[in-house]
């Protein structure tokens, strides 16, 4: 895979190029995290992406761009029912730190700028940082007159009608409080009632079902991924009576805009405020040193899995308010100012069970599963166990104590099995298929295990048939899973070709739950659509392993038609060297391919499949369309992360504009299209004099040429 260059080795135009893809993948990141609350990656992710970006302009400050992230603060509000409120005082961003020496060169860093000696007071306060939303809570004359969320740090959201249902506000400071004071924190919800609102949504959605008379499909309930985005979306509501229903807390951790601020330290306006009746971190501290702030820290890390709420970190400030004031800002953050953030969350749970599941290549893949608990954030209540050598490398068995971590706090893993060293019988990976009792074995030189059952297996059959209608291969609308699933229960679907029958039982799906005269018939006119596909995309959906949506429309550039590829495949498996020779020709195509296309004609049940489906179908002969353009005649290779469409997609536009896609960079390459990532192939294109574009100009390229 290929790796950024570091910033001493990276040239100018490489890091002009990486900064702009930066800020527009940051950027992205902002509006899913902050306007939707869908955030797609971790924070751990995410900050790793601010962190590289402000290693590219610390290298080269000359190429800051007007939209860099540095200088950004959450994200512009948009369209919206709750009205904009812009901000008297702008609420800022922190930076963030991620190891014991960086929060040592932060100390450091206040210190020259003060002009302290090392020996000077310089005290700090120190505070778990919880993972919710942002909020300002405006009081004027010890009344809250507004609340607004944090927005873009200069305009928010007015969100006054929902915070008076939240309990730990107040509406009134008392007597004392000054005329203009805006309290700032966080609104968040804790461990216990996100998991209880997340089994409330789903009883309410079978419910619901239920009342319809419709199958309850757990899948189509909108649960929230973590408290922060519960938290969110839970105070962003037009009808303030949906807050009501909802179990937020809050917090403050500082102020804003103050007619008067009554007190001369961080720590004494803290308690203040918390004299006000508004809660504060049951955390704060005070910290006379670095040493005893990282202390602070680690004693919170080793708390940090069993508190009732969800926190990302520890935040320190310099606690004297002159020395603050001296010290000003930086873009969007403070220099008194710094988060701590932790690590991947760890948790330990007990494995219930463990099931094997069978795809749609028969591979058999373990789950396991697991009493729930929440992991940085997030419910997990099954880990993949990947294989049999992966649980007798882990020694697991149903009963024991796991450690779980999300990778990269994404994806669910064990850690370290706590309880292996205690007496109990080994889990026997099974040597049949749990579906339908074919043979289980794995081939020569593999880990994973396969049911040999092919098109004969239940769980095969089921998941062949939703890939052979999914989009990149017949895509059939109105056809999804769920129908696949309800039909194939019915005994109606067997293979492919059962899909282009399904006319011939209109009546008795017109008297399905769920079906209407006018969704059949919108869902059969749709199967008749297809009844000349493209060839490629029909190779595609038959499921033949190592037989991708590239390689099928490779292999039919080719051929042209099907009948001649299966003639080809046959004569390859019997040893003719001129058909195998055929086959390698093509790029992409290695042995492994041809055997597999080999394999698949070789086994009877395949044969039947694909004769029945053709009996149903007649794929037109295979010719590419192309459109001239730019690049017609050129040869491409796109290299880093696409961001706008997948690697497949973009071969397919290159092909239709009469370029070639290749997978190296050589001599001959005449363009490279580079994405977020992109390291060896750019640097080699660069050495060769290649030129270099971005996803953004190729989509021109691709637009230009209709």
């Amino acid at each position: 895979m290929d790796t950024p260059e570091t910033p001493s080795t990276a040239s100018e135009a490489e890091a002009a190029n990486e900064l702009m893809r930066l800020a527009r993948q940051i950027a992205r990141h902002n509006r899913l995290y902050h306007l939707q609350d869908a955030p797609e990656v971790s924070d751990a992710e995410y900050d790793a992406l601010v962190r590289r970006n402000a290693e590219l302009e610390a290298a080269y400050p000359h190429l800051i761009r007007a939209d860099s992230p540095s200088s950004a603060i959450g994200h512009e509000v948009a369209a919206s029912p709750l009205a904009k409120v812009t901000h008297t005082q702008r609420m800022m961003s922190l930076d963030n730190a991620f190891s014991d020496e960086e929060v040592a060169e932060f100390v450091a860093r206040v210190r020259r700028f003060l002009a302290l000696a090392d020996d000077h007071p310089l005290a700090f306060t120190a505070e778990d940082k919880i993972d919710g939303l942002s909020c300002s809570l405006r009081y004027e004359q010890g009344q809250l007159v507004l609340a607004a969320t944090r927005g873009d740090g200069q305009v928010g959201e007015n969100v006054t009608a929902n915070v008076q249902h939240i309990s730990d506000i107040p509406q009134s400071l008392g007597s004392g409080a000054p005329d203009v004071f805006e309290v700032r924190g966080e609104v968040y919800m804790d461990r216990a009632a996100f998991l209880a609102l997340n089994a409330r949504l789903m009883e309410e959605g079978r419910t619901h079902a239920e009342t319809r008379g419709e199958i309850f499909d757990p899948a189509r309930v909108r649960q929230f991924a973590n408290p922060r985005n519960a938290a969110a979306g839970s105070l962003r509501q037009k009808d303030a009576s949906v807050t009501a229903s909802r179990p937020l807390k809050f917090w403050a951790h500082g102020w804003g805009a103050a007619s008067h601020v009554p007190g001369e330290t961080q720590h004494e306006v803290m308690q203040i405020i918390k004299s006000w009746g508004l809660p504060i971190s049951p955390e704060l501290t005070l910290c006379a040193n670095v040493e005893k702030m990282l202390a602070h820290y680690r004693q919170i890390g080793e708390r940090r899995a069993g508190m009732p709420y969800e926190i990302d970190g520890v935040v320190y400030k310099v606690d004297r308010l002159d020395l603050q004031q001296r010290l000003g800002f930086v873009a969007k953050a403070p220099r008194w100012a710094m988060a701590h953030k932790f690590p991947a969350e760890r948790a330990e749970t007990t494995l219930e069970q463990i099931d094997i599941q069978v795809g749609r290549t028969g591979k058999l893949t373990p789950v396991g599963r697991l009493a729930p608990v929440l992991v940085g954030g997030v419910t997990v209540t099954n880990v993949t166990l990947h294989n049999a050598d992966e649980i007798a490398r882990l020694g697991v068995r149903p009963g024991d104590r796991l450690v779980i971590q999300r990778a990269g706090d994404v994806i669910p893993q064990v850690v370290e099995n706590l309880t292996r060293e205690e007496a109990r019988t080994p889990y026997l990976f099974p040597d049949h298929c749990p579906q339908c009792d074919s043979e289980a074995v794995a081939a020569e030189g593999e880990v994973d295990i396969r049911c040999t059952g092919g098109l004969i297996c239940p769980a095969q059959r089921s998941e062949r048939l939703k890939h052979f209608v999914g989009r990149p291969a017949l895509d059939i609308e109105g056809l999804g899973e769920k129908s696949i699933d309800q039909f194939f229960a019915l005994g109606w679907l067997e293979s492919p070709a059962d899909i282009f029958r399904l006319r011939q039982r209109r009546d008795a799906l017109c008297a399905l739950d769920g079906w209407k005269d006018k969704s059949v018939d919108n869902m059969l006119a749709a199967v008749e659509a297809k009844r000349s596909p493209d060839a490629a995309r029909l190779l595609f959906g038959l499921g033949i392993r190592h037989v991708g949506a590239v390689t099928a429309r490779d292999l039919l550039k080719n051929f042209h038609d099907l009948p001649t590829l299966r003639n080809i495949a046959e004569r390859a498996r019997a040893g003719d060297e001129e058909a195998v020779a055929s086959l390698l020709s093509i790029d992409g195509v290695g042995p492994v391919v041809v055997e597999a296309l080999g394999d698949f004609f070789h086994e009877p049940h395949n044969v039947n499949v694909w004769d029945d489906l053709l009996s149903e179908l007649t794929p037109p002969r295979y010719e590419v369309q192309t459109t001239a353009s730019a690049v017609t005649g050129k040869t491409v290779v796109f290299t880093g992360k696409l961001e706008t469409m997948s690697r497949d997609e973009a071969k397919a536009q290159a092909e239709r504009l009469g370029a070639k896609a290749v997978g190296t960079v050589s001599a001959k390459t005449d363009l490279i299209v580079a994405g977020p990532g992109a390291g060896s192939k750019l640097k080699k294109a660069t050495e060769l004099g290649i030129e270099v574009i971005d996803e953004a100009a190729w989509a021109e390229i691709v637009k230009a040429a209709g």
